[in-house]
């Protein structure tokens, strides 16, 4: 995982029971804001109980209008572990696409797969691709790290 010691604002999409949630905050600064998505609910209320944490905001909306919660800030790091391949292309598109603009230039968004066909969609976006595997893990998982960069990956401002 990157490194959010100095991280300003981290944001991840698909909290559900917050697995995640917890090992970002052992590892986000004192002064870190970090913006968690959850669409369902019951999940949402039980992660914003489970981690009083004063860093953490849980938000009950879906991940595509983070820029709502951001203002004219911008993250460092975005991390998602949705289920890319069962949403609708639309969405999908439209949730990537508000990830990278959430960025700030050189920022990344980590992306936890269990399937290598987001990728397309991960180089049109994004300037700079790291992919790991995981054979050992149930399921066997990808882990694609992409960076922003000002140019973005066919040079159009990103």
């Amino acid at each position: 995982m990157e490194d959010l010691s100095q991280a300003s604002i981290v944001v991840e999409f698909g909290t559900g029971t917050g697995v995640y949630p917890e090992g970002i905050l052992r590892r986000l600064g004192p002064d870190g804001v970090f913006l968690a998505f959850e669409v369902d609910d019951r999940l949402a209320h039980a992660v914003a109980a489970r981690l009083p944490d004063p860093r953490l905001t849980v938000i009950n909306d879906s991940a595509e209008n983070v820029e709502r919660y951001l203002s004219s800030r911008k993250a460092d790091t975005v991390v998602s572990s949705l289920p890319f391949t069962t949403l609708p292309a639309s969405l999908k598109r439209e949730i990537l696409e508000a990830a990278r603009d959430a960025l700030k230039p050189g920022g990344s968004m980590l992306v936890l797969q269990y399937s290598k066909r987001i990728l397309p969609d991960l180089e049109r976006l994004f300037g700079r691709i790291r992919r790991r595997f995981s054979p050992l893990n149930v399921p066997p998982a990808f882990l694609f790290a992409c960076e922003k960069t000002d140019g973005g990956p066919s040079g159009e401002g990103a």
